[in-house]
């Protein structure tokens, strides 16, 4: 990935005229539905605007190449652990805070960095980075014994672990698609599907929800939404092809159910830590979407998985 191959990737140009084009008929139907039809819309107006800035950042930051790519993903990873540790009360213990950071920038240290002995194909760790949480776990582990502390230890190990598996690896395999052999194809597919994934779930359920999908999680979420999205979902690696044209059919109907089910899974373990805790949303810096985990949180089974997956097929580097 760089600059010189995106001008010339012809995957990188189809994304671009699908992100621009869907967010210049989204700007439509929102004007005719607020204008012509005279609809309340709320919050959405402020959702749409934030996709504005969202979507050319994200393009713009895969643009700049592999390095720039890694280094985001991780910065969000930092920031995202960050909103979990404030949310949770985990982020007034600096030594656990700071061993599940150092463990999240090995993760992005690990995508960066080619194999020592070149033992490897390509660019990236990979042996290291699936092998980054053996050691993340255990500094986590031996936070407490180098305290000499016992006492509400394990809720602070636990938070930590499950912050830094979460949210900072598993997170972090979206880093590692850009070190692939198809990283345009597979990153631009994997962000756009999830996060078309969660607009289908929003509206087949405004539209036709009426079954809470798990009423004590989130109960806005309905079993016609999740269905809507599992639906579009299934159908879009047939029309984005171009993005793993590798794929066979099989390998096309597991992406459609990576996507259409671990981007809603993703969501509702979020949901789960925030109904615990008794927030809504883990931040405010983004309108309409919350914070950055509200925005990143379907990626979170997403990435991996589909990486694993495409893995298990094909050569990713």
């Amino acid at each position: 990935m760089s600059p010189h191959q995106a001008l010339h990737d012809p995957v990188f140009h189809a994304y671009l005229r699908i992100v621009f084009g869907s967010l210049a008929a989204g700007g439509i139907v929102l004007s005719i539905l607020h204008w012509g039809l005279k609809k309340q819309l709320g919050s959405i107006w402020s959702t749409y605007r934030s996709w504005l800035v969202l979507a050319p950042i994200g393009m713009a930051v895969i643009f700049a190449g592999r390095v720039p790519t890694i280094i985001g993903v991780t910065l969000l990873a930092i920031f995202g652990f960050k909103e979990f540790a404030r949310a949770s009360g985990l982020y007034r213990d600096w030594w656990m805070t700071g061993a599940a950071y150092a463990g999240i920038m090995t993760v992005g240290a690990a995508s960066l960095m080619p194999h020592p002995r070149g033992e490897e194909p390509g660019t990236g760790w990979y042996g290291f980075f699936v092998a980054v949480p053996v050691f993340a776990i255990a500094l986590i582990l031996i936070v407490p014994i180098l305290r000499n502390r016992a006492r509400g230890e394990l809720q602070r190990m636990s938070l930590g672990i499950v912050g830094f598996v979460y949210i900072g690896w598993m997170f972090g395999h979206l880093g590692f698609l850009a070190n692939t052999v198809n990283a345009y194809g597979y990153l631009l597919y994997v962000i756009f599907a999830t996060e078309l994934n969660d607009v289908a779930a929003f509206t087949f359920g405004r539209l036709f929800g009426r079954h809470p999908l798990r009423s004590e999680i989130s109960p806005k979420k309905t079993w016609e939404g999740a269905l809507g999205a599992l639906i579009v979902s299934m159908i879009l690696p047939w029309l984005l092809r171009l993005s793993f044209p590798e794929f066979g059919p099989w390998q096309l109907i597991l992406t459609g159910l990576i996507v259409g089910i671990g981007g809603q899974l993703g969501d509702l373990s979020i949901s789960v830590i925030k109904r615990d805790i008794g927030t809504k949303d883990m931040g405010g810096l983004i309108p309409g979407h919350g914070g950055i985990l509200d925005r990143i949180d379907s990626l979170i089974y997403v990435a991996p998985l589909f990486m694993h997956m495409a893995g298990y097929y094909h050569e990713l580097r």
